[in-house]
Parts: C-alpha cells; structure tokens; sequence
C-alpha cells in the first residue's frame, strides 16, 4: 500500500515540461532602411517675378501669370516696352520623389510707399525626374493704389517645397 500512495503523490507534483522535436521553430527576418536625399529648392540666377513698367491711375491690379503673362485691371496701364516675368526656381532631391510647392504672398516698396502681391505657383505638387530634378515657376498680383507713387519697388516673398 506504501508504493501506491508514493506514486500518487507523484502524479500530483508539477513537471517541468520537456520540449519535444517540432515543438518550436525559429526563422530569420529582414530589416530595410532608406535613406532619402534632403529635398533642396534654389532660386534659379536672374530670375525674378517682375509685374513690368505702368500707370498707377486710380488703382488696380498688375497680374502676371506662371507662363509670365501680364495683363492689367482697373485704372491701371501698362506703358510701351513694359515686360513682365514669371520667377523660377529649380528644386532638388530624390528620384521619382513627388513634393508640394507653396509661395507665400510679400511686398515691394520704394522706401516710402508700398504694394502687396499674392503669389500663384506653376503647379501645387509635381514629382522629381528620373535624376532627381526638378523646377517651377511663380506668377502672381499686385495690389496697385490710386496715385501709387512713382518709383522702383523691390521686395521679397519666400517659397517651399515639401516631400509629401
């Protein structure tokens, strides 16, 4: 009767438990990176958004599109030999990479007096070549008022792009 009760408390014990042939199984992994180049805009030599020679008259506006064509509303003209310019910029990075572009609005002022524009871009995105280049232009519209005072105005705007 020893060795029955001996045998049951045996069974009663935990048991660590022995791993049996095709109880488990490891397998190797993959991991990746990529590394992208940094997206770099630069404003193309001489460029520059440029809304032309005019008459201010009791105001209006100057409009120059992204192709570079200007036309005049309001009050205001253009004078003979006026040329206007879209600005280009040339943007840079990684290849077959799509990005956005935005340009802020600014203003040009001689010193004294001042207008403000509004920019308008070539295209809102656009996707880098097969080398990694790319380019775009900015158009925009100026804000003329009446009797805006005679002049050379300069002045600055910023523009962006973004990988998306």
């Amino acid at each position: 009767m020893k060795k029955i009760f001996v045998s049951a408390i045996a069974l009663t014990l935990p048991v660590a438990a022995i791993a049996a042939p095709g109880d488990s199984d490891t397998a190797v992994g993959t991991a990746t990176a990529t590394v992208v180049a940094p997206i770099e805009l630069e404003h193309d030599a001489g460029a520059a958004l440029s809304f032309g020679s005019f008459l201010a008259g009791a105001g209006g506006t100057v409009v120059v599109t992204p192709g570079g064509a200007g036309s005049v509303s309001g009050d205001v003209e253009f004078v003979s030999g006026s040329v206007n310019t879209a600005d280009s910029f040339t943007v840079a990075g990684d290849a077959n990479r799509s990005f956005t572009i935005s340009a802020m609005g600014g203003s040009v002022s001689n010193g004294t007096e001042t207008m403000t524009f509004t920019t308008a871009v070539s295209s809102a995105s656009d996707t880098l070549d097969t080398n990694g280049d790319g380019s775009f232009t900015v158009g925009g519209t100026l804000t003329v008022a009446a009797d805006q005072a005679a002049g050379d105005y300069t002045g600055t705007y910023d523009a962006t792009v973004a990988y998306n």
